[in-house]
């Protein structure tokens, strides 16, 4: 595995020349060992660094029924990443003057939020971003989510069904509770604004752009583009596929399919500033305190500060077909770590540990 990973950076790595940084497959090569520790059934990785440029692999196994091995080039559900694609949507149309991030939700869709306990006149939109508009989590009010596996939802049925529930109660003294919610209500007021639904202008304004051919707005499709990641739950001890899947009512807070290697396109492009203006950038990273003690959440991203003063981005992501979703980026785009995870089941822990080392050690 070594002698293979190393040609493939080699044959990724930009020419040699006096300025350019040596490259040292080391720290990836530690890695990809530990993840083969960590439990997962499979991980495809992407990795990019200045000196190697951008290399692809995989750890464990793409299909258990199959034998077939993550090599790096599957697609996935990337899950609550999404978040992040639907937030520079947003502020896109702010920096366009078409959106204002204190605009309420109430300016844009009247009377949709007016409840005993929420009011649309006083929700704004850096507070649906940000996670802390009070509003519940729609899938709370969901028994059992398998018995909707296969159903078309409309983004507004979630948001009903959410006013339905009382507010959460695993707020954070600064009003931080995340909710699914929030961003499939913000992709109602963005259909509202543009006409056209969050699937088409994350289509239209960063797939297309990007040249991503590997990520798209899946609707009501159930089944992944081939090769696929496939995966896993855990049922009565064992692992179910639950690949298939209709995602529809996720959507702005969770929908996307995508590959490790587009998704490392789309955040070191953000981070580098090619998506957003340097004052909608700006008002991305401005964190409040999130549920975790390491972690801080600006508008659809989360800031990670795993070794004292040394600061990445990114989104986690977890769907319910069993898909999970990690990643880190510096602050310049410059780094990037990303792993697309086929079973719901392993040491979370130990992959944050591995990516935080990883990233700090790339060079």
């Amino acid at each position: 595995m070594a002698l293979a990973f190393t040609a493939s950076l080699i044959t990724a790595a930009p020419a040699a020349s006096a300025a350019a940084p040596r490259c040292d497959t080391r720290p990836v090569q530690t890695a990809l060992k530990a993840l083969e520790k960590v439990g997962a059934s499979g991980i495809s990785v992407t990795v990019k660094s200045p000196g190697c440029g951008v290399w692809h692999g995989g750890v464990g196994l793409a299909d258990l029924k199959t034998g077939r091995k993550a090599v790096g080039n599957e697609h996935g559900r990337i899950a609550s990443n999404t978040k992040t694609w639907t937030a520079t949507v947003v502020l896109q149309l702010v920096g366009e003057g078409r959106l204002k991030l204190d605009d309420t939700v109430d300016r844009h869709l009247p009377g949709l939020v007016r409840t005993e306990h929420y009011d649309g006149r006083k929700i704004t939109i850096r507070q649906l971003l940000q996670h802390t508009s009070g509003l519940p989590d729609y899938l709370d009010a969901w028994d059992d989510l398998e018995a909707h596996r296969w159903e078309h939802m409309e983004p507004l049925e979630t948001v009903e069904q959410a006013l339905t529930l009382p507010p959460p109660d695993d707020r954070t003294p600064g009003g931080f509770a995340y909710s699914n919610t929030n961003y499939n209500l913000v992709g109602l007021i963005v259909e509202k604004v543009t006409g056209r639904d969050i699937g088409t202008e994350i289509e239209e304004r960063l797939i297309e752009p990007l040249g991503l051919r590997h990520t798209f707005w899946p609707g009501d499709r159930t089944t992944l583009p081939k090769p696929e990641m496939r995966g896993y739950v855990d049922r009565d001890g064992k692992l179910a596929d639950r690949t298939e899947w209709n995602v529809s009512g996720a959507d702005a807070s969770g929908a996307l399919v995508s590959t490790s290697a587009d998704a490392t396109t789309f955040w070191t492009a953000l981070l580098s500033g090619k998506l957003l203006a340097p004052a909608q950038l700006a008002e991305m990273k401005k964190t409040v305190a999130d549920s975790f003690p390491s972690e801080r959440y600006g508008l659809g991203v989360e800031r990670y500060e795993t070794t004292p003063g040394f600061v990445t981005w990114g989104h986690s992501g977890h769907m319910e077909s069993g898909h999970k979703f990690r990643n880190a980026v510096t602050d310049d785009g410059r780094r990037a770590v990303t792993l697309l995870i086929g079973s719901e089941s392993f040491d979370s822990d130990q992959v944050d540990a591995i990516i935080g080392k990883l990233i700090h050690d790339l060079r």
